[in-house]
């Protein structure tokens, strides 16, 4: 093994990826035994993958409907030689305009966005990547609000390099970005003598499923242009918006704000989340800056969106009648479902942050804990993972300052999934009011994959809640999180 990691570069065998955290622990767990309705209905149910599952009819309804928008089909393989041979990494005409135009659909058609200023990457993962290799030198460092996703370690840092230096937000206050904690994390960089290159932000937000307001929003966009650093917006759930208020871009932001540098300013978009395609792999990079455009289109050869992508995409988002109904049925869809999830976990006294977008919830566990502490949270969360066969991320893996929130994925699962987990969630919480510790976690050197199959002696959880009328011979079983989309 010593041999190998010397023949291997020091940038392939850092631990810059971040993989080793609870976050992808969880997964591991959920890959080993994974939850099937009919099939293993004893196995972990996955509700740490932030995947829109909830509207996928509406998709294969359209390509039914529409089979001259694929090659693949006899109506559309007139189009297979055009789209099959080589295609400049700019990406096809019909593509851009197209995504540019659902862009400001989806931000309510307040702001138009430049189908040339358009760049393709391999999904919001090699999107970022890309936004941080134009910004940032090895060494430099982003400002980021916690909590955030997770996966930023990966994307930001492993290959590039960058820094990534926290601003604390507090449950006090539901977790809004302050002026105050931007300019003490500003300082305390500044002191460090570390380079802040820029601030990136997730709006609406993973994991509290919050947007922010346009106040906060011109706070961002002030502070970034007196010290004159780039704010990179990550804009990806824009469509998950449930209810009110309405979403506000930066993009509508900059343009009311004066002298606002718009050099500074770029956004990472995808479809992914809003249109429930994340094996499509479409990530967009939108820069108001010319050179980072350039220099991403660049980038892009080495994570392009297929032509055959393209040109059904192209066709898909050029239908407005349809991309009307999927917005408005999406919304409404995870509306109900959020409602079901979040009322569900208020009947055994477990609430949520308030929030109206995403597909998640912020979970309060506080009240569970032995004790505010990390390690405690990690305790709690061994058992939920193992005993209660929950895949919940725990507050840590974001980076959250304040232990006991968890991140619960709500809109990648049936209805009668839903339910199951309702139902364990409720037994577990009975155990846990009737005065059941939590078991303190292994010691910290023993990473959960090394403990999957250890016995716990406490099993909280009974098969015998699986009630007829909740078996689907349709409930999903996702794939590996080696191979999915950004969660």
């Amino acid at each position: 093994m010593m041999g190998n990691h010397q023949l291997l570069s020091k940038m392939a065998t850092n631990d810059e990826h971040g993989e080793k955290s609870l976050y992808f622990d969880g997964w591991k767990a959920y890959d080993n035994n994974p939850f099937h309705l009919t099939k293993n209905p004893a196995g972990v149910i996955q509700m740490g993958l932030a995947e829109n599952q909830l509207a996928f009819d509406l998709i294969e309804d359209w390509i039914k409907k529409n089979p001259e928008a694929s090659i693949c089909s006899r109506e559309g393989v007139k189009a297979f030689r055009d789209v099959a041979i080589f295609q400049d990494y700019h990406g096809l005409p019909e593509f851009r305009n197209a995504v540019a135009k659902f862009m400001g659909r989806v931000r309510g058609d307040k702001v138009k966005f430049d189908p040339d200023r358009i760049v393709m990457s391999g999904g919001a993962t090699g999107a970022n990547e890309t936004i941080m290799f134009c910004l940032a030198d090895r060494g430099d460092a982003f400002l980021v609000p916690t909590p955030h996703y997770p996966a930023f370690d990966r994307d930001l840092r492993w290959r590039v390099g960058a820094k990534l230096l926290p601003v604390i937000c507090e449950s006090s206050n539901n977790f809004q970005i302050t002026k105050q904690a931007l300019e003490e994390a500003y300082d305390k960089a500044m002191e460090a003598n570390i380079r802040v290159k820029g601030l990136i932000i997730t709006n609406p937000s993973n994991p509290l499923g919050t947007i922010l307001d346009r106040a906060t929003l011109e706070t961002l966009v002030s502070f970034i242009n007196r010290k004159k650093i780039h704010l990179v917006c990550d804009e990806i759930y824009a469509a998950t918006i449930f209810r009110g208020p309405e979403f506000v871009s930066i993009s509508e932001v900059v343009q009311e704000v004066e002298c606002c540098n718009m050099d500074l300013i770029h956004i990472v978009y995808s479809l992914s989340k809003d249109m429930g395609l994340p094996g499509f792999r479409v990530g967009i990079v939108y820069s108001y800056n010319d050179g980072v455009v350039s220099c991403s289109r660049k980038m892009s050869s080495f994570g392009l969106v297929s032509s055959q992508t393209q040109h059904l995409l192209a066709s898909m988002l050029s239908d407005d009648d349809f991309v009307g109904r999927f917005l408005t049925e999406s919304s409404s869809r995870l509306a109900k479902r959020h409602k079901l999830f979040t009322e569900g976990l208020q009947q055994v006294g477990i609430t949520c942050l308030n929030s109206n977008a995403g597909l998640f919830c912020w979970m309060d566990l506080r009240p569970l804990l032995n004790e505010p502490t990390i390690d405690a949270e990690t305790a709690l969360w061994h058992v939920i993972i193992s005993d209660v066969k929950l895949n919940v991320s725990p507050g840590s893996s974001f980076h959250c300052s304040e232990p006991g929130w968890f991140r619960v994925c709500f809109a990648n699962m049936d209805d009668p999934t839903v339910e199951v987990a309702l139902v364990r969630i409720r037994k577990f919480v009975d155990q846990k009011k009737g005065g059941g510790e939590v078991a303190p976690p292994p010691q910290k050197k023993k990473r959960l994959e090394e403990n999957l199959r250890l016995s716990f002696k406490a099993r909280i959880y009974d098969d015998s809640v699986l009630s007829p009328h909740l078996l689907s011979p349709h409930s999903p079983m996702a794939h590996s999180p080696m191979v999915r989309a950004r969660t």
